[in-house]
């Protein structure tokens, strides 16, 4: 199926995050694109588009992180940025209907401001670049400062892991005994959001810093005395302020200290701060490639939130909106901080599943099989957030008064019903080597 008339969805990847962007292409139901990013001696990107983009809606997913490359060295943010860069234009050139950057952890998020003389924008810089060369829409994932939006003429999605973190607390952590922590006073709005859709406390740090990347003092406002602390934030660079954060936190009497952070960027000294630390758990999600860091500290544990790219990029082309994901995960799926025990869940519900289908066959009884669910879903330890209810519908004609208009008929309201429930809707993936059913129409891959 297509929008308009046009082409289909084309996902293609840059060489930042490949297994991101796999995950999400497989959870539409397709393969990547075809196209190679290569080097060549002097260093310059060459990118080659090996299909047809005429007119199909192009998805680009590349983030901003050091990404290893075959010869050993490191590539910086710059180079996964020109790459993205190249492949828009390549796309644009190539007479693609429309074309979305889909960048998890975007580029200098953090220098989105003049805080010193001739200090740059850089956040700015980088809108201007995107646009000038063919960018149409931006999906982008916890902006470090969501006025970065402003910078863009074109539309831009910024999509927040809040609604994965809160099924992870669900799941993972006791919320009779839980108290969210801030580790500043910049991240309060995003740890009160979450610790009012959990009915917990609340608590911040204020925190002095000598200079960038440096903290110098840190005091607690709250009680922690007794709960398990968890620490939220955006991200996580040489994590002293998490490590200065937790070792303050047991100090005040917490029992446990974990910390959840969207963007995992784990520079420098991190890895090493993180495994000295009183940090029980460092939780990050999949913005940024983690394997090595994972192998490497064994404190780390993964979100994977391919689903919410895949199904933002499925609302997009269909023209549907995005605004039910910033407070709820489209779906459940397989997760890494599980350790495969979704999996195994998932297994023992589909032989319950198949016994009581043949028992209903017996019976001459039809019912729709079950399908797996999180272990949150089927033990019930804590009941669902009613944040996370999905938007009520909306009127049929808000300018009725106004303009003096009639309001829609039941006719028209049922065609309106039909035509949205043709509409393909996304289905999850619940383990590697399933083949998915395809949301975009094309039946089983």
């Amino acid at each position: 199926m297509s929008l308009n008339g046009g082409g289909g969805i084309k996902v293609f990847s840059g060489t930042s995050h490949p297994e991101l962007a796999q995950l999400v292409a497989k959870r539409l139901g397709q393969p990547l694109g075809k196209a190679t990013v290569t080097r060549n001696d002097s260093g310059e990107s060459i990118v080659r588009i090996a299909e047809s983009v005429r007119e199909h809606d192009v998805y680009i997913i590349n983030t901003s992180c050091v990404s290893p490359t075959p010869t050993g060295v490191a590539a910086s943010p710059n180079t996964a940025l020109m790459e993205l860069l190249i492949m828009i234009h390549a796309c644009k050139t190539a007479s693609a209907r429309r074309i979305t950057a889909v960048i998890p952890h975007f580029f200098y998020a953090r220098q989105d401001k003049k805080d010193k003389s001739r200090a740059p924008i850089t956040a700015k810089l980088i809108a201007n670049m995107l646009e000038k060369a063919g960018c149409d829409h931006v999906i982008t994932m916890d902006l470090h400062a969501s006025q970065i939006q402003g910078f863009f003429d074109v539309p831009v999605d910024n999509l927040y892991a809040e609604p994965a973190a809160l099924q992870y607390i669900r799941e993972m952590v006791d919320c009779n005994k839980a108290v969210i922590v801030s580790p500043d006073a910049g991240g309060a709005k995003r740890a009160t959001s979450l610790a009012d859709r959990l009915e917990l406390d609340f608590a911040l740090f204020h925190k002095e810093r000598k200079r960038a990347n440096e903290v110098s003092r840190m005091v607690l406002v709250g009680n922690v005395e007794g709960k398990t602390a968890i620490l939220v934030d955006d991200m996580a660079d040489t994590c002293g302020t998490l490590e200065l954060a937790a070792a303050q936190l047991i100090e005040y009497g917490a029992e446990r200290v974990l910390a959840i952070v969207t963007h995992g960027i784990l520079s420098g000294p991190a890895l090493e701060r993180i495994a000295k630390s009183r940090l029980e758990k460092l939780i990050v999600t999949n913005t940024l490639p983690q394997s090595m860091n994972r192998a490497k500290c064994p404190k780390i544990e993964e979100i994977d939130i391919s689903h919410v790219l895949a199904e933002t990029i499925r609302r997009s082309h269909y023209g549907e909106s995005v605004s039910v994901l910033f407070n709820q995960i489209p779906y459940d799926t397989t997760q890494p901080y599980r350790h495969g025990q979704d999996l195994q869940l998932a297994a023992g519900e589909g032989s319950m599943s198949r016994s009581a289908s043949e028992s209903r066959q017996s019976l001459q009884v039809s019912a729709p099989p079950s399908r797996g669910i999180s272990p949150s879903s089927s033990t019930q330890a804590f009941p669902p957030s009613p944040y996370n209810d999905p938007d009520p519908p909306a009127p049929s004609n808000y300018f009725r008064d106004a303009v003096g208009g009639s309001a829609s008929t039941p006719l028209a309201s049922s065609q309106q019903a039909a035509r949205a429930d043709q509409t393909p809707k996304a289905t999850p993936v619940l383990e590697d080597g399933q083949t998915p059913w395809s949301p975009l129409g094309k039946g089983a891959i």
